[in-house]
């Protein structure tokens, strides 16, 4: 199924399935800062484990409604946490569920932006390193050169009205999905 050829659309993947986590704080963010285009959360939480047994026709119900929204969007904004200096878990297995059937996968030549938040100071360096890899491999198109690192997020956020109020951050994440708009409109001519 292709996007519309409206307003655009992005789906929101957060790669932690903690109700309260800091990315999913600014996950909520993003919607506010650019209203010309449209936002759809895409969950991950009812993914089952890959499981190539698992992986024929359309694959499991769960699967079938994640890997639609996905082919819906015309882009991606992962924003995911970096767990023991890597991709979280649960994180691999959605992409790797987006990644087949390979000529039909529904990442495959979708525009992926990343953004990740954590408490440490060196931001999410590691796990963006490893997404990326994994985007790359599925051929997803993503963003280059741009990076979102939040560190010391605890800081920038407030947790208890679940809101991003660090003002700075407001502005360079606003400026991030700026470039990735104008990075969805520029994958068409990769093609």
């Amino acid at each position: 199924m292709a996007p519309d050829a409206g307003t655009k659309k992005v789906g929101l993947i957060v790669g932690s399935l903690r109700e309260h986590s800091f990315n999913r704080i600014i996950a909520a963010a993003i919607p506010e800062l650019e209203e010309s285009i449209s936002f759809e959360p895409i969950s991950i939480a009812d993914l089952p484990l890959y499981n190539e047994d698992l992986d024929h026709g359309d694959g499991p119900e769960p699967v079938q409604r994640y890997r639609e929204a996905i082919k819906r969007v015309d882009g991606i904004i992962i924003v995911s946490p970096e767990y023991n200096s890597g991709i979280p878990g649960v994180l691999k297995n959605a992409l790797d569920w987006a990644s087949t059937p390979s000529k039909t996968a529904a990442l495959r030549k979708k525009p992926v932006g990343l953004v990740g938040a954590t408490p440490g100071v060196k931001g999410t360096i590691q796990s963006q390193q490893q997404i990326r890899q994994t985007l790359e491999a599925i051929q997803a198109y993503v963003l280059p050169f741009q990076k979102m690192y939040i560190s010391q997020v605890m800081d920038k956020v407030d947790v208890e009205r679940r809101v991003l109020t660090d003002e700075t951050t407001r502005k360079y994440l606003k400026r991030y999905v700026q470039q990735f708009i104008l990075w969805i409109d520029q994958v068409h001519t990769l093609d």
